[in-house]
């Protein structure tokens, strides 16, 4: 019994760091084949689509990213029911299945559903951020410090960039303060997951 809830864990893990990394290289991708992107004015989820007065979609971007992102919420949603299989925790299964919702949404509601689009990436931002710090119960240290501060520096870059206060960063760059600190925990995490699956199984 225990050793298929490990084995339930490292899958697990593997997911989750699966599901970070792929997201980062699309994203980067994508970024890289859209002529013109800033990583300081445009917005993350323009690599799908930007809307202003028009909404426009450049490819090969907008395919790329937005299935990257539906494929990231898509693993950490797997990732998750896997983590709670083998976990006595709740919290933090529920949170990484909800940021993992979130960025399905994003991937199927791109900046052309309006409102939606805003609301299903509030969704993941917050969730990721709380995930982050809710996983700091089952990480030893280096690890689980490292989990506290990003967490930290997601939700306090939320509030910045949801105040329009972007600290010369731009409404692109400070997003990404938002993103990629989950971004890098994933990767993190489910490492941690993969390699460690007995210690984490036998902490509260």
């Amino acid at each position: 019994m225990e050793a298929a809830l490990f084995s339930k864990m490292k899958v697990s893990g593997t997911l989750i760091s699966l599901a970070s990394t792929q997201f980062l290289l699309g994203m980067l991708l994508a970024e890289a084949l859209y002529p013109g992107y800033s990583v300081s004015l445009n917005y993350i989820s323009d690599l799908g689509a930007t809307c202003r007065a028009t909404c426009i979609i450049v490819q090969p971007s907008s395919l790329i990213f937005e299935s990257s992102v539906f494929l990231l919420g898509v693993l950490l949603v797997l990732g998750a029911y896997l983590f709670r299989q083998g976990s006595r925790s709740l919290l933090a299964p529920l949170l990484l299945g909800i940021t993992g919702l979130g960025a399905v949404g994003v991937g199927v509601f791109p900046e052309t559903a309006g409102m939606l689009h805003a609301v299903v990436s509030l969704v993941a931002f917050v969730g990721g951020g709380l995930a982050t710090l809710a996983s700091f119960k089952f990480t030893r240290p280096v690890l689980c410090y490292f989990a506290a501060i990003l967490g930290t520096m997601t939700l306090v870059a939320l509030v910045l960039y949801a105040s329009g206060i972007y600290l010369g960063l731009g409404a692109g760059g400070m997003e990404r303060i938002v993103v990629y600190p989950v971004v890098m925990w994933g990767i993190a995490f489910g490492g941690y997951l993969t390699a460690g699956a007995e210690d984490l199984f036998f902490r509260r």
